[in-house]
């Protein structure tokens, strides 16, 4: 008898062969029925409850399975691709976990059938190359030399993303803000410039753009009311000092002997107070805003000099102010005279501004960097969180479409002309990869099919007629949602650019790939004689 060999340890799960293929397949396929009926115009919205009770309703589908916390360490690839999609081009999240599935799908009955899945890799790696190539032959590329020809362009795109949003009715409305928002910053793009403020009460419509720095106002002592709240061209110290006075009971002991000595310590603490304010008062500083706090004496100090102050700043707010009006975050005031000017910074226009129940500091006109900053309006949390992430999405696009100006035709057409294009090749290849590109071909139908089933249409109908209409070489249908019939949805300004499809059947092929290359599973059990390193380092081992 052949001796025993233990590798494992005891109780590890292990599971190989054709059956974990098709096991991680199912899996995946689980995760797309979750988000399968978000997708489109029509797409209904997920309501999800963590554990901490927080409500979220979304209906993009990175948010959705972030916070699914799916286990399953296949089908977790899906949120993966979902968030590199959502990271690198904002939209189309949904649509890429759609597609992964359904190539999956296809491929699970050739699995079942005894192919090899390295031949369906290699076919299917192809097919994406012969896929993108086609993408980029079509794509149309929009002149941006005019500038009203590039911010209709822009707008077309924004307002094509946003019709599949909670934010549908009102996609005019911020088509155009999020356009502004980002034709507002430099070449480079740069997401965190735009800032996004959330105040609740009032209506969607009542939500504004502020072309420079905006945020909300911070705590504030007595004397704040008396300071000015207006200012032109001021000057601005940026500050990571406390102006205020401290007890020192708890890291300070000093031992006195007499009450002179006593006294002296307190007129020296508040002559280095006074010390900080006067020598930022003499600077011809107008504006002084503090990441740590500014004390009541303080307070009442510069509203007696015309001067406006504001402590506990959040320190991204405070970076923004930095980037967007010039100058640098002061550490010490010692050497802040009127020589040196180039540590503070400016601004046109400084004013404080009443938005609903809050009150905003606005810095507008600045001169060194581009910002914007959304201020947004609406009635519950949960909704102004959703319309948050929405504008990302449109942000992300815009983002794309200043920098890739070719552009395709949504609401299912590149799918389907993609999906023709891939089923004439395959009847002209031998072998079993003409089976793989067709059952791949028939994978971008999923998009359309989506479409009609969540708007509640006949989807067989249907894509026989996008079908009839793609043969005939109108390679632009696509689904019309309005008016359950198909047209052509580049004449109805559907349009997206090509980097996002591009990406999303980039990231779908890859993850289709990685999951049918893997075919065991071993999964090491936690042994519950081992101790956490957290209670080893309080000694509960």
């Amino acid at each position: 008898m052949k001796p025993m060999i233990v590798i494992l340890k005891d109780g590890t799960d292990s599971n190989q062969g054709k059956n974990q293929v098709v096991s991680n397949i199912s899996a995946c396929l689980a995760v797309s029925e979750a988000i399968r009926t978000t997708l489109g115009p029509r797409g209904m919205d997920k309501l999800i409850v963590d554990n901490r009770g927080t409500a979220t309703i979304s209906n993009d589908g990175a948010t959705i399975l972030k916070l699914l916390e799916i286990i399953h360490p296949a089908a977790r690839t899906l949120v993966d691709i979902a968030k590199s999609q959502d990271a690198e081009v904002g939209d189309g999240t949904t649509s890429v976990v759609l597609i992964t599935a359904e190539i999956l799908k296809n491929a699970k009955s050739f699995i079942e059938d005894g192919m090899h899945p390295t031949i369906i890799i290699r076919a299917i790696r192809k097919a994406t190359a012969l896929t993108i190539k086609k993408i980029k032959e079509v794509a149309v590329t929009i002149k941006s030399d005019d500038d009203k020809e590039q911010r209709v362009l822009l707008e077309k795109c924004a307002r094509t993303t946003l019709s599949s949003k909670l934010i549908a009715r009102q996609r005019e409305f911020f088509a155009k803000m999020v356009v502004d928002a980002v034709l507002m910053l430099d070449e480079l793009l740069p997401l965190n410039m735009i800032g996004v403020k959330k105040v609740t009460g009032g209506s969607l419509e009542e939500s504004r753009l502020v072309s420079g720095v905006a945020f909300k106002k911070t705590f504030s002592y007595a004397g704040f009311e008396m300071q000015q709240k207006k200012y032109t061209n001021p000057k601005i110290a940026i500050l990571n000092i406390e102006l205020e006075l401290k007890a020192e009971r708890d890291n300070a002991e000093v031992r006195l002997d007499n009450v002179v000595e006593y006294q002296k310590i307190v007129d020296a603490e508040w002559s280095i107070l006074y010390d900080k304010l006067d020598t930022l008062h003499k600077a011809g500083v107008t504006v002084v805003l503090s990441k740590l706090p500014i004390g009541d004496v303080a307070t009442q100090y510069f509203a007696d000099r015309d001067m406006f102050c504001a402590g506990r700043v959040q320190e991204d707010d405070l970076k923004r102010t930095q980037k967007a009006c010039g100058g640098a975050i002061i550490t010490t005031v010692e050497n802040l005279n009127n020589q040196s000017q180039q540590v503070l910074g400016t601004c046109e226009i400084f004013e404080e501004i009443q938005i609903g129940s809050e009150r905003y500091n606005c810095f507008t006109g600045c001169p060194k960097a581009k910002t914007a900053t959304m201020i947004l309006r609406g009635g519950a949390e949960q909704f102004i969180d959703e319309v948050e992430r929405s504008l990302h999405d449109a942000i992300m696009i815009v983002r794309r479409a200043v920098k890739n100006d070719s552009i395709v035709a949504g609401g299912g057409a590149i799918e389907m002309a993609l999906s023709r294009h891939l089923r004439e090749y395959s009847r002209t290849i031998p072998g079993k990869e003409q089976l793989i590109l067709a059952a791949y071909a028939k994978a971008f139908e999923v998009i359309p099919r989506q479409l009609c089933e969540n708007a509640g249409f006949d989807a067989t109908n249907i894509l026989n007629k996008l079908r009839q209409k793609h043969a005939e070489n109108n390679i632009w249908f696509g689904v019309d949602i309005m008016h359950e019939d198909v047209t052509d949805n580049f004449i109805a300004a559907v349009w997206e650019p090509a980097v996002v499809k591009i990406n999303a059947i980039t990231a779908a092929s890859e993850a289709a790939c990685l999951i049918l290359s893997v075919d065991e599973t071993i999964k090491v059990p936690k042994s519950a004689a081992e101790t956490s390193n957290a209670a080893k380092a309080m000694n509960m081992g």
